[in-house]
């Protein structure tokens, strides 16, 4: 086994386990101990842990048999086998660790976004080494697999809400606490979406000007970012003109801005998020 293997597998192992604890804490020290509602097949799980008294972790490894079966096709066998693993590593943490650390009793708005913090970390941590923790996840990456134009945290909220309003309403139906447990969602898939996408993430700016490379001379003066520039012609006034693609991060966004009014200031400036930019001056390829 060569050691970049070995190194995959050590790094693996290390969001399981990181990722799985901070779960687990932030489900069963913050959500379960205020008893608002979670989202996915672990808030099924909970809702028969606060009834029944049926340990969390147990009971979402055996929902979640059925739907890796349903989902295997898609995400195939190498994801589930290695999601399987995250699942039963996830579990443990839920079970038995968990239940050791003191639980929070206080205010349920900090217990939401402590809860919607640490999942959130949790998850992000595990879906960056191309893992999942089952059910909804599951669920969650096979739309994703078929509509990859839609964010990842995206689809978390529209799945885990539905879910969440069945489990708020099958724990008593109190709305305040469904509310708590929609802001936690909320958090979950901001932090999800932030730490896979956002530490990567920037500004992609589109300037349509007659004076292309003094502008590009000047952002890179400004900012020393380069651009690239593109030919066009406008189609109502049918003359030549030069689109200057630039990436920066948001700190340079206004020096970009600046460096566009001092050159020309009729130039028609276009901003758009961009969620990862990879290459020369920035994160580099994997």
């Amino acid at each position: 086994m060569d050691k970049k293997k070995i190194k995959n597998i050590a790094l693996d192992l290390a969001a399981d386990i990181v990722g799985s604890f901070l779960i687990a804490i932030g489900i069963y020290n913050f959500a379960t101990a205020s008893e608002f509602p979670v989202t996915g097949i672990t808030g099924i799980a909970q809702v028969l842990y606060i009834y029944f008294g049926l340990p969390i972790g147990t009971m979402t490894t055996i929902i979640n048999i059925p739907i890796i079966l349903a989902c295997v096709k898609v995400l195939g066998v190498k994801f589930v086998v290695k999601s399987l693993k995250t699942l039963l590593i996830s579990n443990f943490f839920m079970d038995v660790v968990a239940p050791l650390l003191p639980i929070y009793e206080g205010d349920l708005m900090l217990s939401s976004i402590c809860m919607g913090l640490f999942a959130g970390l949790g998850y992000a941590l595990i879906f960056m080494r191309d893992s999942s923790t089952g059910g909804v996840d599951f669920i969650s990456l096979t739309i994703r697999a078929l509509k990859p134009h839609i964010s990842l945290g995206r689809i978390i909220v529209i799945v885990d809400c539905a879910l969440l309003l069945v489990c708020g309403f099958l724990l008593g139906g109190n709305v305040d606490k469904i509310i708590y447990g929609l802001i936690a969602t909320y958090i979950v898939s901001v932090v999800v979406d932030k730490v896979m996408y956002g530490l990567d993430a920037g500004k992609v700016t589109l300037i349509v000007t007659e004076k292309g490379y003094e502008v590009a001379e000047k952002i890179h003066e400004l900012t020393e970012r380069g651009a690239t520039l593109l030919k066009a012609v406008g189609s109502h006034t049918k003359t030549d003109k030069e689109v200057v693609m630039c990436a920066c991060s948001y700190k340079q966004m206004h020096m970009v801005q600046k460096a566009v009014k001092e050159v020309d200031s009729s130039a028609f400036l276009v901003m758009m998020e961009a969620n990862q930019v990879r290459g020369e001056g920035f994160r580099p390829h994997e």
